[in-house]
């Protein structure tokens, strides 16, 4: 068994440092969770509006101040932690990305494939690949935000052995948290999706964000769900071996009864067309 769960809190946009230190007093509010899953671009705020911002407030990772905090933080407590953050590289490139850190220190970056909207103005996307990180007591994966729309990636985590889908979010859509819950179903496995309330109010934009972070299970269940616009940090107790079982029925397993050579269509662009 294992303690998870979300927190769930409303950036300011642009005050890196207020934020960082935030997510500090949170994740040392719930020291005894095993697990905790940070919001999307959750140093930062979400809507930038030019590039220049993004080289004023992005980090590198491992060395930047925040990943260097959460790993310091993550040490004192024995908490592993999935954070969003605004990553810049050496070769001036910018992405939304998450890191994994552990009580052992930072583990990788997982930099967001599906960008979504405006984004796309401003990150690269990532490239995968789409790894499984084994912290002993379970076994992780990663997606950010708009990923819950490409059913094919929760499903390669799946297939590669993840249990937990961690889901750091900035969600201004009424759909992820449903479609989350189908993701446990047609994967049989856990997700924590964390996240943010509050808004960005920039110049010329505005968004609002729909809070109700949330953790499923393989059965399809809501174990624990947050509100609209508080501040919230959830954390439930899970058994990571359901996540193994993906038996649907004592006649159905959820990978085996695939089909998978009718499947061709989904990967051929040209074919789709046709």
């Amino acid at each position: 068994m294992m303690k998870v769960g979300y927190i769930q809190f409303h950036p300011l946009f642009g005050e890196v440092d207020y934020n960082r230190t935030h997510t500090l007093e949170l994740i040392h509010q719930r020291a005894d969770a095993d697990l905790l899953v940070l919001p999307e671009l959750c140093t930062t705020g979400y809507l930038f509006t030019d590039k220049t911002e993004l080289e004023r407030l992005a980090e590198f990772i491992p060395e930047g101040k925040s990943t260097k905090a959460w790993i310091k933080i993550a040490k004192e407590t024995n908490t592993y932690l999935v954070a969003g953050i605004c990553e810049k590289t050496k070769d001036g490139k910018f992405y939304n990305s998450s890191v994994l850190i552990g009580p052992e220190g930072y583990i990788d970056t997982y930099r967001k494939i599906h960008l979504f909207n405006t984004e796309k103005n401003f990150f690269s996307p990532g490239n995968g690949p789409f790894k499984i990180y084994d912290i002993g007591i379970a076994k992780l994966g990663m997606i950010i935000c708009f990923d819950w729309a490409f059913p094919e990636l929760t499903r390669i985590l799946a297939l590669n052995g993840a249990e937990i889908i961690c889901h750091p979010s900035n969600l201004v859509l009424s759909f992820a948290q449903k479609v989350m819950l189908a993701r446990s179903i047609e994967n049989r496995v856990y997700t924590i999706t964390a996240n943010r309330i509050g808004d960005d109010i920039r110049p010329s934009s505005k968004l609002i964000f729909t809070g109700e972070s949330q953790v499923t299970s393989p059965k399809m269940e809501i174990l624990l769900k947050a509100s609209v616009d508080k501040e919230e940090i959830g954390v439930v107790e899970i058994d990571p071996l359901l996540a193994q079982n993906k038996m649907i029925t004592a006649n159905n397993h959820i990978f085996l009864d695939r089909r998978v050579e009718l499947y061709q269509p989904i990967i051929n662009h040209n074919e789709l067309e046709k």
